[in-house]
């Protein structure tokens, strides 16, 4: 019996010295919707709490309670996938007695999972098939719907930063539903039950059909962020407070997003990273990795503007501007006065500035302003002159 909070620290570490124990990168227990016509089609996962490198006690407990109760736990693979069973909650109870009194708000959250799937309201309509307790070792490949899920709460909660995950075949591991709000439908069991469903007026609204949901389904946003239409931010993305993404053409891809307050109007494609204070105007564009890029993701830097309908395909700098409808693509040929290039080069003494240089030669070059000559159409750089800074009430 587990009665102190020494005991429970004396538990985990018997725990974690057994040869088949290993902390795992992230961890946590996921309520799973399942698919209408193939309850084994796993549709969507919702964790309520999310554990990234972090609280490898309760990791342990978990880990053990699976043992206890008799489930394969095999910690050699890259993820691990288990029901969520009576005798697991029974062992975890035991476990975490010590903590129970003071699980509330902030505190002890793995408890307080715990402590509300122990006591879900038999009228509730969920079962312990609807829970499952995910764990990933390795950032390998996902396998499974519930390890995507987990990476994407990683992301869009900022435990883990953009870019830094293993998304590869994604796609092909989630599947493609139909959603109404927050609730994903199986397309083939939409299909089977069309005529029925329209005959006595049930057929649900739809609001999008895809394999990603939406970032507002799944994430509470910090005080000041604003996301003034929810089709606007995918789940996956990471936004930092402060952050207004406005509707109309503004978009947040996932695994893209923001590293502090800013004004976005265009397009943030997937894997690109803006600055704080920079602001990414009405319509502009910032190409993901599939598009226009090199392969290269893109980053815009800090108190940068992107006018509106601009497109970049490259990095841009601190400090830099780039006009309305002016295009930036890494080939892009642009053009420097000799006195562009004295200016340049006085604010960024470690990069080569030369008279003609290419989208991709000013990643890493700061304070440039990006023109297009109206009487040529030459896309020029000049040293800029204008101080980038976003409205403190909005952001």
């Amino acid at each position: 019996m587990i009665y102190t909070a020494d005991e429970f620290k004396k538990l985990v570490e018997e725990i974690q010295s057994q040869d088949w124990y290993r902390n795992p990168i992230g961890f946590g227990i996921a309520r799973v919707d399942r698919g209408q016509l193939n309850p084994e089609k796993i549709l969507q996962a919702t964790y309520p709490v999310v554990n990234w490198n972090e609280n490898f006690g309760s990791a342990a407990i978990f880990l053990n309670a699976l043992k206890d109760s008799g489930a394969d736990v095999d910690t050699t693979k890259s993820e691990l996938v288990c029901n969520v069973t009576d005798d697991f909650l029974t062992s975890c109870i035991e476990a975490f007695r010590p903590f129970n009194p003071e699980a509330k708000g902030d505190a002890h959250r793995n408890v307080q999972v715990i402590s509300s799937l122990a006591t879900l309201p038999l009228d509730s309509g969920l079962s312990p098939d609807d829970f499952k307790i995910v764990f990933i070792f390795e950032d390998t490949n996902p396998v499974s719907v519930e390890s995507v899920y987990l990476k994407l709460y990683a992301l869009s909660l900022g435990k883990a930063k953009l870019r830094s995950l293993n998304l590869n075949g994604a796609f092909g591991v989630l599947e493609n539903c139909a959603w109404t709000g927050s609730q994903p439908i199986e397309l083939e069991w939409l299909r089977a039950n069309e005529i029925s469903l329209k005959i006595t007026n049930q057929y649900p609204e739809i609001t999008m059909v895809d394999k990603f949901p939406r970032f507002l389904s799944h994430v509470i946003p910090a005080n000041n962020t604003r996301i003034l239409e929810t089709s606007k931010v995918r789940f996956g993305a990471q936004l930092a407070a402060g952050t207004t993404v406005m509707p109309g053409a503004a978009y947040i891809n996932f695994n893209a997003g923001t590293e502090g307050a800013v004004m976005v109007e265009g397009r943030i494609s997937s894997s690109a990273v803006v600055g704080a204070g920079s602001d990414v105007g009405g319509g502009a564009s910032i190409l993901g990795v599939l598009s226009g890029t090199d392969g290269i993701p893109v980053s815009i830097g800090e108190n940068t503007l992107l006018g509106a309908n601009s497109c970049t395909g490259t990095a841009i700098g601190d400090g830099c501007i780039l006009d309305a409808g002016v295009t930036i693509l890494p080939g892009t040929k642009i053009a420097l006065s000799e006195k562009a290039v004295a200016q340049l080069k006085e604010i960024n003494p470690d990069k080569e500035i030369t008279p003609m240089m290419k989208g991709s030669d000013f990643i890493g070059v700061n304070g440039v302003h990006f023109r297009v000559n109206s009487q040529t159409g030459q896309t020029v750089a000049m040293r800029s002159t204008r101080e980038v800074k976003l409205n403190s009430d909005l952001h």
